[in-house]
């Protein structure tokens, strides 16, 4: 649906030739799509570029205060995230593999993809406004296209965005002190564990803010898209007709 309306287009617009307009960019609908373009960015840095790791303290036998860490990173398949080792011996034969808890890749894929997606639109769409703005406005079937397609990111902003901040609430959950009760290993007679930390996660909290603030962007955007075409022009002439 994202390529949807620039391909139709590029398509009809190829027969008219193009026009090159870079006084578009001032207008209210390149503006609000250059700052789609430029959100849509964030939430790809913050959630697809995090990297962390939780970190436990090991005592067993033989073994005195022993640091072992479970890295984590974007997709955040954590049950596939296993603790190194106390020591070579493992603890005696008392250490057994230790994995972190939970698959959070498809809600954290989502919204990664979601944005990505939403960056090409955004840049397929400017193209259309510069270059085939005289055919974009002769027609209300694109501007139609246009709101039905904001109205349709809004909402899948909306969703992957809350399907995010669960998910992250969940992550949280899973790297932090509350995961010792569960490892069995850390049970075992002579064995005791500890929780020493965990990486902040303040830029995967910012990647939700991200998320938010887009869905006000297109939201706002089926207001300019409605206001800057023939289409709110045409309902005030009914509206005023007798």
């Amino acid at each position: 649906c994202g390529f949807l309306l620039p391909l139709v287009m590029l398509g009809f617009a190829g027969m008219a030739g193009l026009r090159v307009d870079f006084s578009m960019l001032l207008e209210p609908l390149c503006f609000a799509k250059i700052l789609e373009l430029i959100f849509a960015i964030f939430p790809v840095a913050t959630c697809g570029g995090f990297q962390g790791e939780t970190t436990l303290l090991v005592s067993c036998k033989g073994v005195v205060n022993k640091t072992v860490t479970a890295s984590f990173a974007y997709p955040f398949r954590l049950n596939t995230v296993e603790f190194s080792a106390p020591d070579p011996k493992g603890c005696g034969g008392t250490w057994t593999d230790v994995y972190l808890v939970g698959d959070f890749s498809s809600s954290a894929e989502f919204f990664v993809t979601l944005a990505t997606l939403v960056f090409l639109y955004c840049i397929a769409a400017l193209v259309v406004y510069i270059g085939y703005n005289h055919v974009y406005q002769q027609n209300n079937k694109f501007p139609l296209t246009d709101i039905i397609i904001s109205v349709l990111t809004a909402f899948l902003w909306l969703v992957s965005t809350f399907v995010w901040a669960k998910a992250l609430a969940d992550i949280k959950m899973s790297t932090g002190a509350s995961i010792i009760p569960g490892i069995e290993s850390c049970k075992a007679p002579g064995t005791s564990c500890s929780f020493v930390s965990v990486t902040r996660m303040g830029m995967l909290n910012v990647s939700v803010v991200f998320g938010l603030i887009n869905i006000f962007l297109w939201g706002g955007n089926v207001w300019l898209v409605y206001k800057d075409t023939k289409l709110h022009n045409q309902w005030n002439r009914l509206s005023e007709s007798p």
